[in-house]
């Protein structure tokens, strides 16, 4: 039996009596002047979308568990008659009375599209109190209702049922009234939200129908009654406050425009990307508003997909053949906008490698302090902007100034002149404010000077770089007097006058941050000579606040800036590079070492720029990701920096992305090499090999210079890494110390043994790491070189100078002490007499504690080696002993061990051995304990002295009279005691004279002056200032005899070579 069509029931038995021969056609359209939606309609689902479940061609489970069509309800209506119509109002008030709620609201629907609504329908839905909640238990088939009713938008083509030929039609129901939490377990919610969800559809259906069909007086309430509006959703209240303060904007409501903005905080008015929506942005209010009385299409062009027909009700003509379709133009813009996204991530790639990380620029910029923690610093930094403001700054400034209008109170004027000069509209009006600006006071203070460059800031922020160009620099020059023809950079010629010639530290400290911040934005690579010029005429400044500036800021800079010009490693390193073997060739008659350090400082600083440069030109760079577990950085990881500009993290970016690197940089060391890293190659074949040669080349008796060099290649090895330099930087050197003992020339000795790169490899390159395999390395390398120079009677100054670099740290003491056994034990009496002379280096620097339980031990052992050599050389150590330990106990021994060699016979025909003891007393005597000069030194040197009188030996007598000469010359600046000076120093200076009668009658003379006025001060020892001690280097009276005796002692040198010649027997 076929379904009746209830689209052809007339809604009386009015319209029954017009259409009398009539009978109900099973084979008609659902309506007849309702064709099928239009092909080609782009909203059309998917050929593979699965179709809701038909009304009106399934069956409904009741409450009651009957089931029953739609159709056998129409039948049932006719009361057995198929020859008479059932009215739709009797189907209505079935469906009603049997409870199929959602089937009567899809039935209300379909009439409302129709243009013929059932009032018996309206008033039951438009009741809300037929909706009130009831328990029960939902119907069984819920879910086909929820299918039936999912939506999609009006005109969709005919999709048609293979099974049963079935035609869905289309709805103008949206996504809207599909809510997802309707599919839950509650019951009674669901089938609530249904009828809900219906109801709007409903709402929607009527909001479709043309005012011309409506009532006025139900257009009226459709249009006013809130309660048939859905709450507004986030995105359609983002999309709308987009519209409105767009709308604001471009009709001059400001004020109001800016009002709506801080009420929606949260919500970017300058992007409509930021509103959500995956579409292009609708047209204005404007626009919106003219085109929303434009009539829209017809209820009868839309139909609901819940309904469905059967196929031999539609008419022949309704399945047409689509259209050709035309291009999809929203395929084509989505093309467009795919190739548009990768050319702007292509340009952000080359931007990032051009421009400094944001970091970067933040460090640098922080430089630039502004003087903003006071009242009129806050004015100065907060230039008014409009007419308002400018009167708001006035009321502010003038109670000031009015009572303050003196030369000494003119800072007060300069926010009043910096913001007219701002809002002036006549040029000629603000190039006189800003000539008035800059001369107002005539010598301003330091805070004057700092207000006037706050505001000169400010302006500058203010009024953009176009004014900056043509009004502020040209005063600013002005002000530097320039005479000469301005160069290429106004503002790099102004500051290089300025550094130049400003005699202010502080002024040339801030010329120097000034220059590293132009430095990090300058954009012609012509200025790279300048920038050059500029860092070295830094460096020389003889104020350590503008050095340090320069390492702080400007280096840094300039570095970042030929980095990105792709220079550092090519230019800016090899230029100092140059310039210091420069300097090293020119110093054949003694180096400039104040220029060796501004040269080697500058390539220090330029490190953390070279690892980055590294880091960021490696194969792996496009390899390292942020997400994902990232280890912390060590905190020892990288020296600490002088800035953080020169912080490696700071270069890169961030610490994340420094970690990231790190981790690829140490793997492709170890595991992959170096091939194809053209920066790191870089290091390893030419840098590194030209600054082992340099080293190589520097005198290794200055301590400053090792010193540099030492901390250069400390920070260098640290900051490539631990991979790094046990991989490159070590190799290179034990290539050219080669320390195997093979190699161990006896006779001549190994030459570069004996220069600086022993110590600097030592201290710059072994300490970078303590671990116990790294001070094995480091105790392992001073034990070969200490017995390679030894064997092969070669200098120690390299191995002094490393003890005296090592020496300096405490934590190298022990270490130094493990050297030193190996010596003292070593088999060879030549080793023996090192490690003895070494000991005299360490024991300054050691504690009291390590000179008792080790150096003091050590020393009495080679005090009685079997070789006489060794037990010599241990006398300068413990005269160093004598001179800086204060424990009596210890004093005491080597007290006892130096009487020892002084009375022993066995010693008393040892020239060297007195040679060295009397050296030894000169050198120490002055800082010795008293006591111990008093009863200890002076007595011997006095027995030293009468025993020289009767050396027939004259060379062996010259030496001694030279080594005495110089410790009696020492030793008289010290108080003595009147009982010392009678019996000892007196005694002591006439043996010495003896020797000088005959040995050279210039230096008699100055002898003599020190003994009689010796003699003048004991005979007035009764009187109050001779009492006590006396000094004898201030007990000279007259003054001729004083200029005598200081003008022959200015004649000679202490050296004992110089005074062996003086002492030489006149012919």
């Amino acid at each position: 039996m076929a379904s009746v069509n209830p689209f052809n029931l007339s809604d009386s038995e009015e319209e029954a009596e017009r259409r009398p021969n009539e009978t109900v056609d099973t084979e008609r359209s659902p309506s007849d002047g309702a064709p099928g939606p239009p092909p080609g309609n782009p909203f059309s689902p998917p050929a593979d979308a699965e179709p809701p479940t038909l009304l009106l061609s399934s069956n409904r489970t009741s409450p009651s568990g009957e089931g029953i069509s739609v159709s056998a309800a129409a039948t049932s209506a006719m009361a057995g008659s198929t020859e008479a119509r059932v009215s739709v109002d009797v189907i209505a008030a079935q469906l009603l009375r049997d409870q199929y709620i959602l089937t009567a609201l899809e039935f209300h629907t379909e009439l409302l599209e129709a243009g013929r609504e059932l009032p018996r329908l309206r008033d039951y839905f438009s009741n809300p109190g037929n909706f009130e909640r009831q328990s029960g238990t939902p119907p069984a088939k819920d879910q086909t209702c929820c299918a039936r009713s999912s939506v999609i938008e009006s005109g969709r083509k005919p999709l048609l049922s293979s099974g049963h030929r079935e035609v869905r039609a289309g709805s103008i129901s949206t996504l809207d009234s599909l809510d997802f939490a309707r599919y839950s377990d509650d019951g009674n919610r669901e089938s609530d939200e249904r009828v809900a969800g219906k109801m709007n559809h409903i709402y929607r259906a009527q909001s479709k129908r043309p005012e011309s069909e409506v009532p006025s007086q139900e257009r009226k309430n459709f249009k006013s009654s809130p309660e048939i509006q859905e709450p507004i959703r986030p995105l359609e209240k983002r999309a709308l406050n987009f519209l409105v303060n767009e709308y604001l904007l471009k009709n001059e409501y400001k004020l109001s425009s800016i009002t709506f903005s801080d009420e929606n905080d949260d919500q970017d008015f300058e992007l409509w990307d930021d509103v959500g929506l995956n579409i292009p942005k609708p047209p204005d209010l404007l626009q919106l508003y003219r085109n929303c009385g434009t009539p829209l299409p017809s209820p009868r062009d839309m139909v609901d997909v819940s309904v469905g027909v059967d196929f031999g009700d539609l008419p022949g003509n309704c399945i047409a053949q689509e259209p050709p379709k035309k291009p999809d133009l929203s395929q084509q813009l989505e093309y467009q906008i795919s190739l548009l996204n990768n050319e702007k991530q292509s340009l952000a790639e080359q931007i990032k490698k051009l421009k400094l990380s944001p970091v970067f620029q933040q460090a640098l910029l922080s430089f630039c302090r502004m003087c903003s923690d006071s009242r009129l610093g806050a004015e100065v930094s907060r230039i008014a902007d409009s007419e308002e403001s400018v009167m708001l700054m006035l009321g502010r400034c003038l109670p000031h100034i009015v009572p303050n209008v003196l030369l000494a109170k003119r800072e007060e004027l300069i926010p009043l002149i910096l913001c007219t000069a701002c809002l002036h509209p006549e040029p000629k009006e603000r190039d006189q404010l800003l000539h008035i600006l800059f001369n107002l006071i005539k010598r301003p203070d330091d805070e004057q000077r700092q207000m006037i460059l706050t505001g000169c800031v400010a302006f500058a922020r203010h009024v953009g770089p176009t004014r900056v160009e043509a009004e502020l620099l040209p005063q600013c020059w002005e002000q530097c007097a320039a005479t000469k023809e301005i160069r290429s950079s106004l503002v790099l010629s102004m500051l290089q006058q300025m550094l130049a010639e400003d005699k202010a530290d502080m002024v040339r400290e801030a010329v120097v941050k000034s220059l590293g911040i132009i430095m990090g934005y300058i954009d012609d690579p012509d200025k790279y000579s300048q920038g050059f010029e500029l860092m070295l005429l830094s460096l020389g400044d003889p104020s350590e606040r503008v050095v340090s500036a320069v390492h702080q800021v400007f280096i840094p800079a300039f570095a970042a800036w030929t980095t990105e010009l792709g220079t550092l490693h090519t230019a800016l390193i090899p230029s100092l590079l140059a310039r210091i073997e420069k300097l090293l060739n020119q110093g054949e008659h003694g180096l400039d070492e104040h220029k060796l350090h501004v040269f080697l400082s500058a390539l220090q600083s330029l490190i953390p720029p070279l690892f980055a440069v590294v880091l960021q030109n490696a194969p792996f760079t496009s390899r390292a990701k942020l997400h994902g577990d990232i280890p912390a950085i060590e905190v020892t990881r990288f020296p600490r920096p002088a800035s953080p500009l020169q912080d490696v993290a700071t270069i890169i970016g961030s610490r994340e992305m420094l970690s990231a690197l790190l981790l690829l940089y140490d793997h492709q060391l170890e595991h992959e090499g170096t091939t194809g890293w053209d920066s790191l190659l870089w290091v390893v074949n030419q840098l590194l090999p030209q600054l082992i040669d340099i080293v190589g080349r520097i005198n290794v008796t200055s301590s400053t210079c090792v010193h540099e060099f030492s901390r250069f290649f400390w920070r260098f090895c640290r900051t490539f890494g631990k991979i790094f330099t046990n991989t490159k930087v070590k190799p290179q050197f034990q290539e050219i110390l080669r320390l195997s003992e093979e190699n161990v020339d006896a006779s001549a000795g190994n030459g570069i043994l004996t220069k600086a790169t022993v110590p600097i490899y030592a201290t710059g390159v072994l300490t970078c790491y303590n671990q116990e395999e790294d001070r094995k390395l480091l105790v392992g390398f001073l034990e070969d070189v200490m017995t390679t120079l030894s064997l092969s009677h070669a200098p120690l100054d390299s191995l002094k100078a490393s003890f005296v670099e090592l020496g300096a740290n405490p934590v190298y003491h022990e270490l130094l002490l493990t050297v030193l056994w190996y010596g003292v034990v070593h088999t060879s009496a030549l080793v023996r007499c090192t490690a003895a002379r070494m000991f005299e280096l360490l024991v300054k620097g050691v504690n009291e504690t390590l000179v008792a339980q080790r150096v003091v031990p050590a020393l009495i052992t080679l005090s009685s080696d079997p070789e006489i050599s060794v037990r010599i050389s241990t006398i300068p150590a413990f005269g160093t002993i004598m001179e800086t330990v204060t424990q009596k106990e210890l004093l005491e021994r080597v007290k006892m061990q130096l009487a020892s060699f002084l009375e022993d016979p066995q010693y008393q025909d040892q020239h060297s051995l007195h040679m060295e003891i009397i050296r030894t007393f000169g050198r120490v005597g002055p800082n010795a304990e008293p006591r111990f000069r008093d009863e200890f030194v002076l007595p011997h040197l006095h027995k030293l002295a009468l025993a020289n009188n009767s050396q027939p030996t004259e060379s062996k007598r010259i030496d001694i009279a030279t080594q005495l000469f110089e410790a009696y010359s020492a030793l008289s600046c010290c108080f003595i005691s009147e009982e010392v000076m009678v019996n000892h120093f007196l005694p002591g200076l006439r043996c010495l004279r003896a020797d000088m009668e005959q040995l050279s009658p210039e230096h008699e003379v100055i002898l003599s002056s020190m003994i009689k006025e010796c003699e003048i001060k004991v005979e007035n020892r009764g009187m109050s200032d001779a009492q006590g001690s006396m000094s004898i280097a201030s007990s000279l009276v007259g003054e001729d005899a004083k200029t005598k005796f200081l003008s022959k002692m200015g004649q000679l040198t202490t050296s004992g070579a110089m005074l062996a010649n003086v002492f030489q027997r006149k012919k």
